[in-house]
């Protein structure tokens, strides 16, 4: 064992090479400070050396640069290094005929104090200049040249690696961490000589994003404490959070460096702002973890956050210490990693007689059994109990593994094979250092430091990307509290480049299974739109799709087709029913009933009339114009049938045959028995000879040419227009889409109906005027009055027909006797046989 004194660096000194005028400042300020603190440090001899970098004690108490001894984070990593060169150095196959050696300093926890120890590590590389200086003799001195560091392992924290590097590289001596993990050290234009073992924080950064994505959330605050590590890792996902999308940032909070009292009972305020944003992304060290919780318990929201822990939160157990109930349900992530047996076997067999090369182990052992070493001219107190030596690590002490003992150990191993590399290609065949490689060269070494791929202490491999980063390969556990045998981390899942999460084996607060939920806005049911809140892509309102409008996705409500109506839930359009009069209706049963009455009754008349065709009443009441009109009414009749009947091409031309023919040829024959009458009372007055054309051959064919113009016209217009059947949706178009119907129909319109029964009203209209001029035929004659008074009846409620028809063609009245009808025109032909009734029973 050797005790390295740092030897204070002289005035006037002169780099190897050019460096800018900031660097000799900065040197004569660490000079001046390590020529005040002088601390110890290890050394190691060996053909080359590294140098270390190790937290060996805490942060001290303003104006004491170092405080307790560290055990974990700093005599088991320490101790790691020096177990790592004694296998490396035990190794015939690795660095074979060449010894590795070390120069380990502490940085007692505190980047500002770690760069005045690295600075050690570039004495070799400054030239001094004694041209002034003489010995007693007049000779120059001849000085002791310090040993030269040809690469260094650490630091452990991100802030102490960024100003370690930022030295290093300035003298080209290659650095790799087993413990930094801050995204900023990622940048190889800044920080080109720097490597580590751990993955970067950007890589844990998406794997937090991952699961949190895997658990539904969208919705989650951050919590960072003030420092490099902390804020770039809240950065790295936060950056990431918004490229990947779906997971919005509440809240971003830091903790101070330096918290006041009550600092974190605000901060716990300051989260329930958001209720809904269950999920907290911590990146922060254990102790501000630890009064995080415990704000949270004295708030009384035990349950209510959902933590996501960084690798500073991890597996351990001293952040939880009496808040477990609060850090239940707790998601940790921490880098792949394994116990290393081998150093648990040589760290247990440590002593104080066998590991007198650590020059911090006896405070070490002092610590770890609670006792007290005696020393020349010391003075025990009584209560302390004295170390005899014969305690032994483990036994009488607790023993666990630190975490990063893996990374050191990868990390000596990653030097001592760059260095294996190097000198297979410089010195082929040579036993030690050739010329080629006395000194190292820091950039040709950094070179093969990139280019090592090997199993690494765990059987991982072991390599570095174009940035000097490892590959991302992290544990993901969760905290357990109830239905579990022995409460605790248990490992659910695993991140290599993605995730592999078991949401079965999770459970949260209480034991439950089902995963709570951290989201701005609720999902919309079917049928709703989302409609976003400004400025937060997470968070929404959620409106329904009214009217005809139906779910397209979930941001946009699209109108439904014409012909058809959204679905019950409105996500999607079906067809819209259709509807017809159908014969089982009550709006269809009386008028069969009535027309089929009223078609009896003709029968009975006609029947009648040809029993009796040669009586002198029937021949006296014009059978031939009687039969003609008969016919008239029994179509009139005929006709409600073929308005019930199924719209198609055959019942339409039927409809616009029949409908408008019956009506002319029954007021055809009307009109000709009432002009009959009339000229023949009318010439009697004048003269005793009879009129003409009061045949009855003549009677009919003025009949059948009255009624041959309805026909001619209707044939004309069936060529003109061909009947077809549509279906009507506007008609039953109600407000309620369950309530739209779609009406099947002839496609004759209210106006087309009209004007087809125009000429049936032209010849009404003729025949209630010769009505009226033969009112005064007489008394005896009894046929006159009875068809003047139907006459005057017809036009009466045709006059009321009309108005009223096209009046209510657009109310709610139609539209309601429509959706019982099922048809259009249901007034005509209602009025049709109506019509047709009243003319039979006033023959």
């Amino acid at each position: 064992m050797a005790l390295g004194w740092h030897q204070p660096l002289a005035r006037g000194l002169t780099p190897m090479s050019p460096q800018p005028l900031l660097l000799l400042l900065l040197w004569g300020w660490g000079a001046g400070a390590q020529q005040a603190t002088q601390p110890f440090s290890i050394k190691i001899e060996g053909d080359v050396t590294l140098g270390g970098l190790f937290p060996v004690h805490a942060r001290g108490p303003a104006g004491v640069p170092c405080g307790e001894v560290k055990k974990e984070k700093g005599i088991h990593r320490m101790e790691a290094m020096l177990y790592a060169l004694d296998q490396i150095n035990g190794d015939p196959q690795l660095l074979p005929n060449l010894t590795l050696g070390a120069r380990i300093l502490d940085t007692c926890s505190r980047d500002t104090y770690a760069l005045e120890q690295s600075l050690t590590f570039v004495q070799a590389l400054i030239q001094k200049d004694t041209s002034d200086v003489r010995c007693a003799d007049g000779q120059p001195p001849v000085l002791a040249r310090p040993e030269r560091v040809v690469a260094v392992v650490g630091a452990s924290a991100s802030s102490v690696s960024i100003m370690v590097a930022n030295v290093l590289r300035l003298f080209a001596i290659p650095q790799i961490s087993y413990a930094s993990t801050a995204p900023e050290l990622s940048d190889n234009n800044r920080y080109d000589y720097f490597s580590r073992v751990v993955p970067p924080d950007s890589y844990q950064a998406q794997a937090m994003v991952d699961v949190v994505k895997a658990l539904g959330w969208n919705y989650v605050s951050t919590l960072a404490s003030e420092g490099n590590y902390g804020e770039s890792g809240v950065e790295a996902f936060v950056q990431i959070s918004r490229e990947a999308g779906g997971v919005c940032i509440a809240q971003s909070i830091k903790i101070p460096r330096e918290p006041k009292a009550g600092e974190f009972d605000k901060l716990v305020k300051r989260l329930m702002e958001t209720p809904n944003a269950r999920g907290i992304i911590i990146f922060a060290n254990e102790d501000d973890i630890k009064r995080v919780l415990e704000a949270a318990r004295r708030a009384n929201l035990t349950g209510h956050f959902l933590w996501v822990g960084s690798d500073s939160w991890g597996s351990k157990i001293s952040p939880i210490l009496k808040q477990e109930e609060v850090a239940e349900g707790a998601v940790t992530i921490l880098p792949k990693r394994a116990s290393i047996d081998g150093f648990d076997q040589y760290f247990t067999s440590r002593s104080l007689e066998n590991n007198r090369r650590n020059i911090w182990f006896a405070e070490f052992w002092e610590d770890d059994f609670k006792c007290k070493l005696t020393r020349p001219g010391a003075q025990l107190e009584e209560a302390t109990r004295k170390c005899t030596g014969e305690e032994r690590i483990g036994r009488d002490s607790t023993y666990e593994q630190e975490g990063k003992v893996q990374f050191v150990i990868d990390a000596v191993y990653a030097m001592a094979h760059a260095l294996h590399d190097m000198h297979l290609d410089l010195c082929p065949g040579a036993p030690g250092l050739c010329d080629h490689m006395d000194p190292v060269d820091g950039r040709t070494l950094l070179h093969y430091i990139r280019g090592v791929n090997f199993n690494g202490s765990a059987g991982t491999p072991v390599m570095f990307n174009e940035n000097g980063d490892a590959p991302g390969r992290y544990d993901i556990f969760q905290y357990q509290l109830t239905n579990t045998t022995v409460p605790g981390y248990k490992a659910i899942g695993q991140w290599t480049e993605y995730l592999r999460l078991n949401i079965e084996e999770m459970q949260w607060s209480g034991g439950q299974q089902e995963i709570p939920s951290s989201v701005c806005s609720l999902p919309c049911g079917p049928g709703e739109r989302k409609k976003m809140v400004k400025g937060v892509p997470c968070c929404w309102h959620c409106e329904l799709c009214d009217g005809y409008q139906y779910q397209l996705d979930e941001f946009t409500c699209e109108t439904c087709p014409f012909d058809m109506r959204p679905s019950p839930n409105r996500t999607a359009c079906r067809p819209t029913p259709i509807v017809k009069l159908e014969w089982s209706s009550p709006w269809a049963v009386l008028p069969i009933c009535l027309a089929i009455c009223g078609i009896l009754g003709t029968t009975f008349v006609l029947v009648t009339f040809v029993r009796h065709n040669e009586t002198p009443i029937v021949r006296a009441s014009g059978r031939e114009l009687s039969y003609v009109l008969l016919t008239g009414i029994f179509l009139i009749y005929t006709i409600t049938f073929l308005m019930i009947a199924e719209p198609g091409m055959v019942v339409c031309a039927a409809r616009r045959l029949l409908l408008g023919l019956g009506m002319a040829i029954s007021y055809s024959a009307l009109l000709t028995k009432t002009n009959r009458i009339y000229r023949i009372f009318e010439q009697g007055k004048r003269s005793v000879t009879p009129p003409r054309f009061i045949s009855p051959t003549s009677q009919l064919a003025i009949t059948f040419s009255l009624s041959a113009v309805q026909l001619v016209g209707t044939l004309a217009w069936l060529g003109v227009r061909p009947p077809h059947s549509v279906v009507d949706y506007e008609e039953q178009r109600a407000p309620n889409p369950e309530a739209a119907r779609g009406v099947l129909k002839c496609d004759m319109s209210d106006l087309s109906l009209v004007c087809c029964l125009a000429y049936s009203l032209l010849l009404m209209v003729t025949c209630t005027v010769y009505a009226i001029k033969a009112r005064g035929v007489p008394e005896t004659f009894n046929e006159a009055k009875p068809i003047g008074f139907t006459m005057y009846t017809t036009c009466i409620v045709w006059l009321a027909f009309v108005p009223i028809f096209f009046g209510t063609a657009q109310s709610a009245e139609k539209c309601c006797f429509d959706l019982f009808t099922g048809a259009g025109n249901k007034k005509t032909w209602g009025l049709s046989w109506l019509w047709g009734g009243e003319v039979a029973l006033k023959i």
